[in-house]
């Protein structure tokens, strides 16, 4: 029952795994926003793991984007790496 798509299943993570993607130390960083996790490592607002107003990688942004001035078209084009744990 092979389709093709390769058997990889979605990632999970939990808020203790997803605090270790922020982008410091060599790690990648990942933001969860509605709890999808998206990887943010080469986007160049967030070097480092810090974007602006003292926001960070490696944590769940639902209200902090809806509060940015760009909102959340700016997720569209990031690659998706995983879901946040309900």
């Amino acid at each position: 029952m092979d389709s093709g798509q390769g058997s990889e299943e979605t990632r999970v993570f939990t808020l203790e795994e997803l605090s270790q993607y922020n982008g410091k130390d060599g790690n990648p960083a990942y933001v969860a926003v509605d709890g999808v996790v998206y990887d943010v490592t080469d986007v160049e607002p967030w070097a480092n793991g810090e974007h602006k107003n003292g926001i960070t990688a490696g944590n769940e942004l639902s209200d902090e984007i809806l509060n940015s001035p760009h909102g959340k078209g700016v997720l569209d084009n990031l690659p998706v790496v995983g879901m946040l744990e309900e």
